[in-house]
């Protein structure tokens, strides 16, 4: 079979791993630089997406809309486009399969479902957008009653063929406007997730959003919110569901109160499957977060050092605001994507009287500083500095001994780095050379 595998990244290698046996593989990508195995065909360049028809299969990465296929192609060249995701439920040996999406949060989540099934003696495989493809956990040597734990983007999501038995909706916003065409677009590739979805499977979603609760309606299964009853919510500053507390909101380890949504989707994910209180609570009190979640990294001369670089649109921004106590020096700005400022500037309004300065970096900062100007706020500095170390250095100058130097950009990355992980890389070099 000749197959064109789009993309040669992470799922694209694990595609090419997938298939390579007994197939003709070309390898597309844009990227005219990218290392591809000796003796296999590839096309390299800015029309690597045409005359895909000569192929039987096409392998899509998540970073090619299905969109720009049939624009180098005809509407009819979707019929052979598949992906890393779609394949894996295809062939999965497992039906148990949890899918988690949402605008933030989906890796939290997903790791706090993975590590409370462990917990409670299940074998689970955690991937998808976390940074495993899908494909590569088939080289588990996965078993019929193991769970798999699959965080999914939209752009994984824009045109799977199939649901997972269990479905988790985290609150949505509007993001990716730069990918997607418009909001609809970006909302419709999220409810795919549950579109597919029989009465006997279980679909879990955020009480409290629309969006969520919208694409949750997409749904023919039982549909249980969290954040309410019967799924797991917050009472008397405890974790409860179906009135067993398992552990106190101070007794989380995740920081902030925003994480509450994440430890309520995730409990009232794994509640469907086991009640096991123990292995929910042991999780929840000992679990502190990924990486570049609002990782305290260092404390330097009494400053703080929190890298929360995964915060890539605003609404996460104003979360990290909220959940780190005391006055704060923040670092916000990056890649312009003309996302909504409005819920960042009613954060940054909300705790005024703990941020001591706001320092504006990237492509987006005079248009932040426009926004905090109308709102009243003026205790902002446009940063010069385009490099990670100086940007440190000029945080560190405005913080006083107790506070907080916060990187929570707001923003992507792509003005001055390859993607968030990079960022936060370097944010952590440059706060380990203080």
């Amino acid at each position: 079979m000749k197959i064109a595998i789009l993309g040669f990244g992470l799922e694209g290698h694990a595609a090419y791993d997938y298939w390579r046996d007994g197939n003709e593989i070309t390898i597309c990508d844009q990227n005219e630089a990218v290392s591809v195995p000796d003796g296999v065909t590839s096309h390299l360049g800015t029309d690597y997406l045409a005359d895909l028809d000569t192929f039987d299969l096409i392998v899509r990465s998540p970073f090619v809309h299905p969109q720009r296929i049939v624009e180098a192609n005809s509407p009819d060249i979707l019929s052979k486009v598949t992906s890393n995701v779609n394949e894996f439920f295809k062939v999965s040996p497992t039906q148990n399969i949890i899918g988690v999406t949402g605008t933030k949060g989906k890796g939290t989540t997903s790791t706090l479902i993975a590590k409370m099934l462990e917990a409670a003696g299940k074998r689970v495989h955690l991937g998808g957008n976390i940074g495993i493809p899908a494909l590569e956990l088939l080289k588990n040597d996965i078993q019929p009653d193991d769970w798999v734990v699959l965080e999914l983007s939209s752009f994984q999501l824009i045109d799977i063929q199939y649901s997972p038995h269990i479905a988790v909706c985290l609150m949505v916003v509007a993001e990716h406007l730069d990918w997607h065409k418009d909001e609809a677009e970006y909302l419709t590739a999220k409810s795919r997730l549950f579109m597919h979805q029989k009465p006997s499977d279980i679909t879990v979603y955020y009480v409290n959003n629309p969006a969520s609760e919208l694409l949750a309606s997409r749904s023919s299964g039982h549909k249980i919110p969290y954040f309410a009853e019967p799924g797991a919510t917050i009472e008397n500053r405890s974790v409860v569901i179906e009135s067993h507390a398992i552990c106190k909101t101070d007794e989380l380890k995740l920081i902030g109160e925003h994480n509450w949504q994440n430890v309520c989707a995730a409990a009232t994910a794994v509640w469907q499957i086991t009640q096991d209180v123990e292995a929910l609570r042991s999780v929840l009190t000992s679990f502190s977060g990924l990486p570049f979640r609002i990782e305290l990294r260092r404390t330097v001369n009494g400053i703080h050092y929190y890298n929360d670089s995964f915060a890539t649109g605003p609404a996460s921004s104003a979360a990290a605001i909220t959940a780190i106590p005391g006055p704060k020096v923040m670092i916000i700005g990056g890649y312009e994507r003309g996302l909504d400022l409005g819920e960042l500037i009613q954060g940054i309004e909300k705790e005024s009287v703990n941020i001591r300065k706001i320092l504006l970096i990237g492509a987006s900062k005079e248009r932040v500083a426009e926004g905090l100007t109308k709102a009243g706020i003026s205790n902002f500095v446009l940063s010069e500095a385009n490099n990670m170390p100086a940007i440190v250095a000029e945080a560190t100058d405005l913080a006083q001994s107790g506070d907080s130097v916060v990187l929570s950009p707001g923003f992507a990355s792509f003005d001055m780095f390859k993607n968030f992980e990079e960022r936060g890389k370097h944010f952590n070099e440059a706060v380990e050379r203080l």
